[in-house]
């Protein structure tokens, strides 16, 4: 399909795992040879799924397309945490889980749903005075965040396979679904790493109709080297 990325194009992109979102923006704008370009909401690099790009005059449109609900598909494993509350980082503390029932999973997930006050991770792309709180925690530097508000449409478990616990979560711009999975270890006096995450929904856009990054470089005729950011 012909692209008019000055003019301005929206591409839906599947993200890899372990890429950066930025990895995938700069592995797409030296592809294209376009300065113009930005995506519409981080994904961590160990989740996968859509993430939005936007070219040429369509980035004004970035905002509108980040503040989108989201939806996504993942995993969570009670009994262990990580400072990342994901396998970012090693564990740290393992917790109990013999008293954990089907019951008292459900009602952690329904009392994180509606309007939360969420504190982010620490291991976050959030800046505090000027640096990414995610640079000073990996140095040991101790950070505090405050509360912010999200909405959390649904938190549903799919399936239990103890100590695995599988989820979809539909949520506002702004939500941390490890903050999320953290919460509800803690909610079960326990504890829970995110064990594996994807998004597949961002408004109305799917990750059905977005393109790996080798299919769209495909789609413009050229050769994927597969190496992040190249």
């Amino acid at each position: 399909m012909p692209y008019h990325f000055e003019e301005g194009e929206v591409l839906l992109i599947d993200k890899p795992y372990r890429w950066t979102s930025f990895d995938a923006v700069r592995k797409i704008r030296n592809t294209i040879k376009i300065k113009k370009i930005g995506h519409a909401g981080t994904l961590d690099p160990l989740a996968t799924g859509l993430l939005i790009l936007c070219t040429g005059k369509k980035t004004k449109s970035i905002d509108l397309y980040q503040a989108q609900e989201k939806e996504y598909t993942g995993q969570l494993v009670l009994g262990k945490t990580t400072p990342s509350v994901d396998l970012e980082t090693d564990f740290d503390h393992s917790y109990p889980i013999e008293h954990i029932t089907p019951a008292m999973l459900q009602e952690a997930a329904s009392s994180l749903t509606g309007m939360l006050q969420q504190v982010p991770p620490v291991y976050s792309a959030i800046q505090v005075n000027g640096q990414r709180v995610y640079k000073k925690a990996r140095k040991g530097e101790i950070v505090e965040l405050k509360a912010r508000e999200v909405y959390v449409q649904a938190f549903d478990i799919t399936h239990i396979d103890f100590p695995v616990v599988h989820f979809r979560i539909i949520c506002s711009k702004g939500t941390y679904i490890r903050s999320l999975v953290r919460d509800f270890g803690q909610y079960l006096h326990s504890g829970a790493y995110l064990s594996e995450l994807r998004r597949v929904r961002i408004g109305e856009f799917t990750v059905a109709e977005a393109l790996t990054i080798e299919q769209f470089i495909q789609s413009l005729g050229q050769t994927h080297e597969g190496t992040p950011g190249t």
